[in-house]
């Protein structure tokens, strides 16, 4: 599966901590209306070249783990991949949204991304800028956990196969189950729009094509529940490999 980069920073301690050892810290969240906004390891983060955003208690209770109260959360690990090929070349799963047209549902699978360790995502449609802005916003701010890229979905293909990655497609005419076949690795996943599904071309190309089961009336499942179902297989393959 390939090892989760990001690390979530507890408390001004683990922050203080991770600079001193040099680690890198990316992002710090800090209460809005808490003593931490001056506190040592805040401005040690603000020193160092760290952003750091004042967060509402929400986003705090959010972010935090269990629900717990605290004033500083941050993440630390490697910077993720500003462009295609980098972002490629890494290691761990990649999604490939092509061809989805509505902000909310391109949100919540970039957070079902995000939340099951995905290496970056790449969004491929016709959504506007406006529409990015409320994808990202609809993503719970994923975004600052690891790299979205908005690209078309040919030159994230060629950049999938020169990186050498296999391409995994979820798609109603797909051969087997998520847990008849391995999806551990560096793999580009693949999921459709709402209408057409996943383009003829991205289809075809496809290394092996994934069918979820479906035992209702309405024909297909969201993007994001397709997406998490096949993320959460993900996951059991590689705690198992472990």
């Amino acid at each position: 599966m390939g090892t989760r980069t990001r690390r979530r920073l507890v408390g001004e301690h683990a922050l203080l901590a991770a600079l001193a050892s040099d680690e890198t810290v990316r992002r710090v969240l800090v209460r809005s209306g808490s003593d931490a906004q001056t506190s040592e390891a805040v401005t040690a983060a603000r020193a160092a070249g760290v952003p750091v955003r004042l967060s509402s208690d929400g986003v705090m209770r959010r972010f935090a783990p269990s629900g717990e109260r605290f004033d500083v959360l941050a993440v630390a690990g490697p910077r993720p991949a500003a462009d295609l090929p980098g972002l490629m070349a890494g290691d761990g799963a990649v999604w490939l949204l092509a061809g989805l047209r509505y902000p909310g549902n391109v949100g919540f699978a970039i957070r079902t991304a995000e939340v099951a360790g995905a290496a970056g995502v790449v969004v491929a449609g016709e959504l506007e800028s406006g529409g990015r802005r409320r994808a990202l916003r609809a993503s719970m701010r994923a975004d600052w956990f690891l790299p979205v890229l908005f690209q078309p979905w040919e030159d994230a293909l060629d950049a999938a196969r020169t990186a050498d990655r296999r391409v995994v497609v979820v798609e109603d005419d797909g051969a087997c189950a998520p847990w008849e076949t391995d999806l551990t690795g560096r793999v580009l996943f693949v999921v459709g729009g709402e209408r057409e599904g996943v383009p003829r071309g991205l289809r075809d190309a496809a290394d092996v094509r994934l069918r979820i089961p479906m035992a209702g009336f309405i024909p297909a499942y969201n993007v994001q529940a397709a997406l998490a179902m096949v993320a959460g297989e993900r996951l059991r393959q590689a705690a198992n490999q472990a």
